[in-house]
């Protein structure tokens, strides 16, 4: 009832995950762990194929010699479709012979393409061809692989929710850094453009991250760089506009901040209120005067 692709990206190690599917929450079919490798369970899944397959790569398995034992122990495995990718780009698919038709996978060069329950016996063909073909980061890449899969007909009940999931190639002593990439749309008409449109706000966020660590450091022009690129991908967004107008402020560039707080202001009164604040605490660099000015 699902198309997903499991995949390691050969330059940076990355293992992902990511699926569409007409079912609410259909982000479950998605396991992914830093440094061991990826899996994807559906049809009529049986969840714990994925952390199970997970924790027996942690072990020392392949993604082959871990999907074999959990198929092994599964004794309705004609009813799953499981795919595995482990850390070295390994892969391995199953479609049971009972999965509902139109099913099947594709495995490529550290990645796998599956569907059941699919318009059209293209589908998994065509995620394989636009994956191979696409740019960009793991997490756009298999994002590709979606959307063709939608392209060609998908699902054949419609669309529902989606997930992508990126972690890193080795675990580090900081687990909650791992995950680098988990965004999740769980009902929605189109999930795939609100999935895609959820990675260019992570993408400006994230840049709002670096640029306080930049701060930190003493690289005020770096920073500066970083909030404008943010506004740039995302300019409606109230947070990444109020953040960015009073960067531009503390270089005196008052009429470059004002069209920046023009953005943030009419989403909430709030806004003014908290550049108020900031002024009479003199935090982050302003005053009340500058506040003043600013919502002059």
């Amino acid at each position: 009832m699902t198309y997903s692709i499991v995949a390691r990206d050969p330059g940076t190690g990355e293992l992902g995950v990511a699926v569409q599917s007409h079912w609410f929450a259909a982000g479950i079919v998605c396991w992914a762990r830093a440094g061991v490798g990826a899996v994807a369970t559906q049809a009529m899944a049986l969840v714990e194929h994925g952390p199970l397959g997970l924790e027996l790569m942690a072990g020392g398995a392949s993604a082959a010699e871990a999907l074999a034992a959990r198929l092994a122990a599964d004794p309705e495995r004609e009813h799953r479709q499981v795919a595995m990718v482990d850390r070295h780009g390994g892969v391995a698919a199953h479609t049971g012979s009972s999965c509902i038709r139109e099913a099947g996978h594709r495995l490529g060069e550290g990645f796998s393409c599956q569907a059941n329950m699919m318009r059209r016996a293209t589908v998994w063909d065509a995620m394989h061809d636009a994956f191979v073909g696409a740019t960009g980061d793991l997490a756009d890449r298999m994002l590709t692989a979606l959307e063709a899969a939608e392209a060609e007909g998908g699902d054949i009940r419609g669309r529902q929710a989606a997930r992508v999931l990126v972690v890193r190639a080795e675990a580090t002593d900081r687990p909650w850094e791992d995950v680098l990439v988990d965004l999740r749309v769980d009902d929605h008409p189109n999930p795939l453009p609100e999935l895609r449109r959820l990675l260019t706000l992570q993408r400006a966020y994230d840049r709002l991250e670096r640029a306080e660590e930049l701060e930190l450091a003493g690289d005020v022009d770096g920073a500066f760089a970083e909030r404008r690129a943010a506004m740039a991908m995302v300019p409606d967004n109230p947070e990444i506009a109020f953040w960015t107008a009073v960067s531009l402020a503390l270089r005196d560039r008052l009429d470059e901040a004002r069209a920046a707080l023009a953005v943030a202001l009419p989403a909430d009164p709030g806004w003014a209120e908290l550049l108020r604040r900031l002024g009479e605490q003199r935090l982050m660099g302003l005053t009340p005067e500058l506040a003043s000015a600013l919502l002059a």
